[in-house]
């Protein structure tokens, strides 16, 4: 029997954000695992701290988000601000995207994107080691494989949390990962190598040799170059981190397969482009790559 709600808070929307956009985008695969969504309304556990809160989102008007605490009211007013920022950087709420249409809708390419995406924000992953993990996990396989294994993944490593007759899940920290061996990892259906990097990377953040506040302190040149030296991680997969973790708007994953086909499909090609192609075509999306690349990314799906 669920407890009634013990908190509740409203975040201002910025212009240009659309729910059922960024909610579609969120439902785009049955196997998530990190949240659950009905009518619009997004249900998560925020771990803060030593505290977990399960939360719902919903979208009050055009201008507000509704934010419920369902199971506790927030220890402190810090608790609310933690919640409150979190889903900020989820939804990346306080970015001006105005400049991004403003170039889009001039742009050939974009432009096909806009009907379909019109008010989607770059949905973040605002943990880094949930943002290294997914991106390690997705290295060259298919979207519905990646999902397959992060449920795996989470089921056999994360916290669950039960809540009115829901199953909900808290991603598996850092701290317990650095402590496996790959072959504690043996029952996920993924490769020994993609183990072995995962662990190396809780170490590294366990040791505290990489944080999100180092990598967000650096340039992105500076930042890109400190994830491709980590084992595991190649110019894919630290792109994909700096765009959906660390949000610098520039991060452009240009090798991506999905971006490929996308510019394939929307250019009627009968081939992949190149790379040479692609910056050709990147060259208006100057200090928006990341947010083209998104749009991009959504063609498909």
């Amino acid at each position: 029997m669920s407890r009634g709600i013990q908190a509740e808070m409203l975040i201002p929307l910025p212009e240009l954000f659309d729910m059922k956009a960024n909610v579609d985008y969120l439902t785009r695969d049955k196997n998530e695992c990190m949240y659950t969504v009905e009518h619009h309304t997004i249900t998560k556990v925020l771990a803060i701290g030593q505290e977990r809160y399960v939360i719902q989102i919903s979208p009050k008007d055009d201008s507000q988000l509704l934010v419920q605490c369902l199971d506790a009211r927030p220890k402190d007013s810090l608790h609310r601000n933690e919640i409150a920022s979190y889903i900020c950087e989820w939804f990346d709420l306080e970015r001006n995207i105005q400049p991004f249409y403003a170039m889009a809708e001039a742009d050939p390419l974009l432009n096909q994107t806009l009907n379909k995406c019109y008010g989607l924000r770059i949905m973040g992953i605002p943990d880094l080691f949930e943002a290294l993990c997914w991106g390690v996990i997705g290295q060259q396989i298919n979207l519905a494989f990646a999902y397959s294994l992060k449920k795996q993944f989470v089921e056999q490593f994360g916290e669950k949390i039960e809540w009115d007759g829901q199953t909900h899940w808290v991603f598996p920290t850092y701290e317990r990962i650095a402590q496996l061996t790959p072959n504690d990892l043996a029952g996920i259906k993924m490769t020994t190598k993609k183990s072995e990097y995962i662990i190396n990377l809780a170490q590294l953040m366990a040791s505290g040799e990489l944080t999100k506040e180092q990598l967000k302190s650096m340039s992105m040149q500076e930042a890109e170059h400190t994830l491709v030296s980590i084992r595991g991680i190649g110019p894919w997969t630290a792109n994909y981190v700096l765009m959906r973790c660390l949000r610098f708007p520039t991060a452009f994953p240009i090798a991506d397969v999905g971006l490929m086909n996308a510019i394939k499909t929307l250019q009627e090609m009968d081939r992949k482009p190149t790379k040479e192609e692609i910056l050709t075509l990147a060259l208006p999306w100057r200090n928006w790559e990341s947010y083209a690349t998104f749009y991009l990314w959504r063609v498909l799906y």
